[in-house]
């Protein structure tokens, strides 16, 4: 792998990376705020600000949890890109 394509591929990664984590920290909680009522019932709290802001603490406090939350849509994208070449490599070979 030359050194140019190698960054390109570093590049790419972090993009993704970065893509997934704003998924993570930004768009999940909203979604989470708004459908987990409607399966779970009301949580405890004054709106959306109060929740945003217990789940940036927690991520601050490094709670395992809190960070397995908003790493998900990342982990997630890996563990199919994983499961793909797993399955490619595993195909009989066309002839």
């Amino acid at each position: 792998m030359s050194q140019g394509s190698f960054r390109k591929a570093a590049l790419r990664e972090t993009a993704l990376f970065l893509g997934l984590l704003f998924v993570g920290l930004v768009l999940l909680p909203v979604a989470i705020f708004w459908i987990g009522p409607r399966l779970l019932g009301d949580f405890g709290g004054y709106g959306f600000a109060d929740f945003f802001g217990s789940m940036a603490a927690r991520i601050r406090d490094g709670d395992a949890a809190a960070w397995f939350l908003v790493l998900s849509p990342y982990l997630g994208v890996q563990a199919l890109r994983l499961t793909w070449l797993a399955w490619r490599s595993t195909r009989p070979a066309a002839r």
